[in-house]
């Protein structure tokens, strides 16, 4: 049944209502109208839901409703994140909802010095967003303590697991109350996940407002059949559309995200890479330029991507297709936020077409072909040993970024001519 009750239905303090407001909310979203009244009484919760639906606000904003200023700045609430990324989002969301409200709260992650954090953690907080790894560094050096946490919510837990986490989150809910409240969020009920639940949760409402084929139904998705040769042409095309406005490519890999990235900027498109190795600074500033629009284009590899949660992403660009299904639906979630529609483009080489028919027999649809003037009927009806990628490659390889009628030394010269060509492609601009 279609949602039809308001913010103002749902008994928020004024200072929550005035902050919703402010933000340019009026209508809650399914998981925030389904989860808000029964975690304001007090309830555990298991939330199956994707980043993009408004889980955040569906458990910050009770949380905040139901923290008390009776403790002098001590640990009340712990949101426990498997990335730097998005623990620092949800650091942003507490103050976005918390700006009308006296309370403190910070960020803490590893990859970066721990100073400035233990400095925040010593002046006295009420709120903690935290990875596992460096939550764990500090309470073994004391630098701070969780008995007096009431609210724990463990976010993109499925992630978590699969990251290897779940030792670390053990040794963390042993340092924690027996009585508290506990949210777990996850995109998909694993078995793991759902163990965990029931070993750590108390007769917890369930909440599932996004099946994970659901997601792509707002999403206008296409594919492009292409050599691999080819791909680094077909992208500079595809971003020289006015339309593309700001662009999330992926990678498999994180060399291939680099190369993409340089590649890009060597054309005068402005872009940057985001991956694990890139240091926390250079990966926070990549996505501060991405969102205030400093940079047109983000290459980012699966895992550095999942935190990424910006409302503005209007195409997603696959320049290689994942090899888990699961993770295409990951990918092109990141745009469609809020309700809002998406464009998603893949690009499929010869030995990528068994990933695209996993893909397609996963969200339930063939997904529509783009005719462009890069064509590959090779890629297209690619099948058995052809279908698939050959053993890995030395980092030394081209592919993507090469012409097969020049060599790599002449790579730039190469696309700088070509770049020059416009739009070639058969299917109308507004269909972008």
């Amino acid at each position: 049944m279609e949602n039809t009750i308001s913010f103002k239905d749902l008994n928020l303090i004024p200072q929550l209502e005035r902050a919703i407001a402010k933000q340019g909310y009026t209508i809650p979203t399914p998981i925030q109208a389904q989860s808000i009244p029964g975690l304001l009484s007090g309830k555990d919760l298991i939330g199956i839901a994707q980043t993009g639906t408004g889980k955040t606000a569906a458990f910050i904003l009770p949380i905040l409703q139901k923290m008390t200023e009776k403790h002098p700045r001590v640990i009340q609430a712990l949101v426990l994140a498997p990335t730097r990324e998005l623990a620092a989002q949800i650091g942003d969301s507490f103050s976005a909802y918390g700006e009308f409200l006296n309370f403190r709260h910070t960020v803490i992650f590893g990859g970066v010095r721990q100073g400035r954090q233990v400095q925040a953690l010593s002046g006295g907080i009420d709120i903690l967003a935290a990875t596992p790894g460096r939550l764990l560094d500090l309470l073994q050096q004391k630098r701070l303590n969780l008995d007096n946490v009431e609210f724990f919510v463990l976010d993109e837990a499925d992630r978590m697991l699969d990251m290897g986490f779940l030792p670390d989150i053990k040794k963390i809910i042993t340092k924690l109350p027996s009585q508290k409240q506990s949210l777990f969020f996850s995109a998909t009920m694993s078995t793991p996940f759902n163990n965990l639940a029931k070993s750590l949760l108390k007769n917890p409402i369930q909440v599932d407002v996004a099946p994970e084929t659901k997601t792509v139904e707002r999403i206008k998705q296409y594919v492009f059949f292409i050599d691999s040769s080819s791909k680094g042409n077909l992208l500079l095309e595809l971003l020289r559309q006015k339309n593309l406005a700001s662009v999330l490519v992926f990678t498999r890999t994180k060399h291939k995200a680099n190369k993409v990235a340089i590649f890009l900027s060597k054309n005068k498109i402005s872009a940057t890479a985001i991956h694990g190795n890139k240091s926390q600074n250079a990966r926070t500033k990549a996505i501060h330029d991405f969102k205030t629009g400093r940079i047109k284009i983000l290459v980012a590899t699966d895992i550095a991507a999942r935190g990424i949660d910006i409302d503005n992403i209007s195409h997603v660009i696959n320049f290689e297709l994942p090899n888990e299904a699961e993770s295409y639906i990951h990918r092109i979630g990141r745009t469609a936020r809020a309700g809002a529609e998406g464009t998603a483009f893949s690009f499929c080489a010869a030995d990528e077409r068994n990933f695209l028919r996993d893909i397609e027999t996963l969200i339930g649809q063939k997904i529509p072909i783009m005719d462009h003037s890069f064509h590959s009927e090779t890629a297209k009806n690619a099948v058995g040993p052809s279908a698939r990628p050959l053993p890995q490659k030395p980092f030394g390889n081209n592919a993507g970024f090469k012409h097969k009628s020049f060599p790599a030394s002449k790579n730039k010269n190469y696309f700088s001519k070509n770049a020059k060509s416009g739009n070639r492609f058969k299917r109308s601009p507004k269909k972008w």
